[in-house]
């Protein structure tokens, strides 16, 4: 298992369309994914999961991945949530 902190970096946080393509990202993987918020623990691959973390720019959760290709399933949610768009 793998936790990693991250921050979006993402100009308008997360709303439906990028909850969308994260969700598509999330699920290439194998792993088991997750967002951990305070609290809170969401699978990255479920959109409704994921509408219900109300995200903006520079918020910081935790990836968390579970499985047998877990780095590059927590290094592609990383880089999504990276990019400046």
């Amino acid at each position: 298992m793998i936790k990693k902190p991250v921050t979006i970096k993402l100009r308008d946080g997360l709303d439906a369309r990028p909850i969308a393509l994260l969700v598509q990202e999330a699920s290439q993987y194998s792993s088991h994914v997750y967002i951990e918020v305070a609290d809170k623990k969401v699978n990255a691959k479920s959109i409704m999961g994921m509408m219900s973390l109300s995200m903006g720019e520079g918020d910081e959760f935790t990836v968390v991945a579970d499985g047998e290709d877990e780095e590059a399933a927590v290094a592609g949610v990383e880089r999504f949530l990276s990019e400046q768009k």
